[in-house]
């Protein structure tokens, strides 16, 4: 360790850090002079913790050729210089609740820490000075707990502390408003006498602060839905992330009552009505100014009204079959479908496997200025311009079949329905394939083939299926591997075949593992792609679809035509090291034997 750096109760200065630097190999003499110069030159850059502003010079890093030194890599090096652990914040890890009590914010202010655990035995803080030890009597003493310490990124540490504390102030604000809230809506509720039923202003400053707080985190972590949760003792918080829930906050009853308020007045909902399940959507604003769009959804529980958003990434409508997961032979066979002048495309899948982004991503090419592009929905997912969205209203009898006998009257070329549930849509939906138009609609089933067999169970007649759908094509979302971490792998012969069999396909050579690192919380995985089973109708399939259709028959002659199962899609996705075994087999069927 330097004997220049480890001065005890010594903040650490540029002048001492460079110069370690450069005796450690890391920069040259000449960016370390430069680093100085400029520091001079620019008096308010005095206020920057120093690794701050090393990294802000984006000086070349002599340890890893062709890159800078960035401040993550600055503060893993202090850390070993300090011969303290190092940790990157991970803010869905820290308990916020338990942490923001330990200390003022003046205090972590002053002395530029921040706790990030508790526990029984100990309290653990971050710092980026390493070398400064004054305030741990101090707090040693209040908390009578020792401390752990760990070195932190300094941006991290301010800018963390700054949103936990003005977060806990918001909640204790809120729950302050009003201690004697009863519960309303609540199942068990406790006759307070005397108090009065009412929670915390639902346009409070404070809840206002906590719902944009919402929004904004949730944009960051790159979360699909939030769902907030109201139990006896205090409502949650989660956010769902590739796919997988994390707890994200906890807060009192009363203030959980009054975001799902704010919440519901923002997406135009009754804010009175608590005892229906309601719908609305609300539109906002990322942090870097892009748009966004949120479907709200309540749901009457036990202890209050649940709330889930689902947040609609814009993006989603300007992605490219290849960033969806198509690969070319799949882009072929999808294309063959969509460009036909009538007939009805079937997409297949559970709640969740990506349905909605391939139809969107697939009307978004058809609508081009020469077509009448149509869509009835329930709901609308996203709004887009680029073609007519109605949504379904049960209300007033407005039902997908009613919806699509409407459109029927507008003239259009293309129609999507969002989903074919009974036997009167598909009637609908057929009619309009015979008369001349594109259909494109969902069903839940598991694999393509069984799509013939939701038809006829619906009780759809055979010779109208033949005449009239084109393909069909089952998907799911696999979460891909984590481009920072992911490792070499040499498969078992086993798991392989587990994945290919029955086709027998030679072991892949560059496969890869999920390892877990700060980029990806540890899962190995970063982001979602489609794996696709695509079965389109030729003559021979058609024949093979009779009023009891055999599903074996069917599935058998798709593959000899090409079709690949949704496990064999999968396979090639772990074959050129996108994701893993484990990954397909959690998300796909058993495939048929040819």
């Amino acid at each position: 360790m330097s004997v220049q750096l480890a001065t005890q109760e010594r903040w650490l200065e540029l002048n001492d850090v460079l110069r370690e630097l450069v005796a450690q190999g890391f920069i040259c003499q000449d960016a370390a002079e430069q680093a100085l110069n400029a520091r001079r030159r620019h008096a308010a850059h005095g206020q920057m913790h120093p690794l701050e502003f090393i990294a802000s010079q984006q000086l070349d890093d002599l340890s890893r050729p062709g890159k800078h030194l960035d401040l993550e890599s600055l503060t893993l090096w202090l850390a070993q210089q300090a011969g303290q652990p190092y940790l990157r914040i991970d803010p869905l890890k820290i308990n916020v609740a338990a942490i923001i009590p330990l200390m003022s914010y003046a205090f972590a202010q002053r002395h530029r820490i921040l706790a990030v655990a508790v526990d029984r035995d100990s309290v653990t803080v971050a710092s980026a000075q390493p070398y400064v030890t004054g305030w741990e009597a101090d707090l040693t003493h209040v908390l009578k707990l020792p401390i752990k310490r760990v070195v932190a990124n300094p941006a991290d540490i301010q800018r963390f502390s700054v949103e936990f504390f003005r977060l806990a102030k918001s909640v204790s604000g809120a729950s302050n408003a009003d201690p004697q809230s009863g519960n309303l809506g609540n199942f068990e509720q406790l006759l307070n006498l005397g108090a009065s039923d009412q929670e915390p202003d639902a346009n409070d400053a404070h809840i206002v602060n906590i719902v944009d707080w919402l929004f904004q985190y949730a944009f960051q972590q790159r979360a699909s839905d939030i769902h907030i949760e109201p139990r006896r003792e205090q409502g949650t918080v989660r956010f769902r992330i590739d796919g997988v829930l994390h707890n994200v906050y906890q807060f009192p009853p009363q203030v959980t009552m009054a975001i799902v308020s704010r919440l519901k007045s923002l997406g135009r909902m009754n804010v009175a009505e608590k005892r229906k399940p309601q719908d609305g959507r609300v539109k906002t604003k990322t942090p870097d100014g892009g748009e966004v769009e949120l479907r709200l959804s309540t749901l009457p529980t036990a202890f209050g009204e649940k709330m889930v958003m689902r947040i609609f990434d814009p993006e989603v409508l300007l992605k490219d079959f290849d960033q969806l997961g198509f690969s070319a032979d799949d882009l072929r066979r999808w294309q063959d479908m969509t460009r036909q002048p009538n007939g009805i495309i079937l997409v297949t899948g559970p709640t969740g496997s990506g349905k909605t982004t391939t139809l969107y991503t697939t009307l978004k090419k058809l609508a081009t200025p020469e077509v009448n592009l149509c869509t009835i929905e329930d709901p609308i997912e996203m709004v887009e311009p680029a073609f007519n969205q109605m949504q379904v209203q049960h209300n007033i009898d407005l039902s997908f079949a009613a919806g699509v006998r409407a459109l029927m009257r507008q003239d259009p070329d293309i129609i999507m329905i969002g989903e074919i549930r009974d036997l009167e849509t598909a009637e609908m939906a057929i009619q309009a394939a015979l008369t001349g138009h594109l259909v494109l609609s969902t069903l839940h089933t598991n694999d393509a083939p069984s799509a013939i067999s939701r038809l006829l169970e619906l009780g759809v007649p055979h010779y109208l299926i033949k005449a009239t759908v084109l393909g069909v094509m089952a998907q799911r979302l696999v979460r891909t591997l984590c481009p920072h971490c992911k490792a070499p792998l040499t498969l078992e012969e086993q798991d392989w075949q587990t994945l290919t069999r029955p086709w027998q396909a030679p072991l892949p050579t560059n496969a890869q593992r999920a390892i877990g690192c700060l980029e990806c919380r540890d899962t190995g995985y970063h982001g979602r792609a489609g794996v696709y089973e695509i079965m389109q109708l030729s003559d021979s399939l058609k024949a093979c679809i009779t009023p009891d259709t055999d599903l074996t028959a069917i599935r058998r002659q798709a593959f000899k035509e090409g079709m690949r199962s949704l496990r064999l899609s999968g396979a090639q996705k772990v074959a050129a090291g996108l994701t893993t075994v484990e990954e397909v087999l959690r998300v796909t069927p058993q495939s048929e034997q040819k």
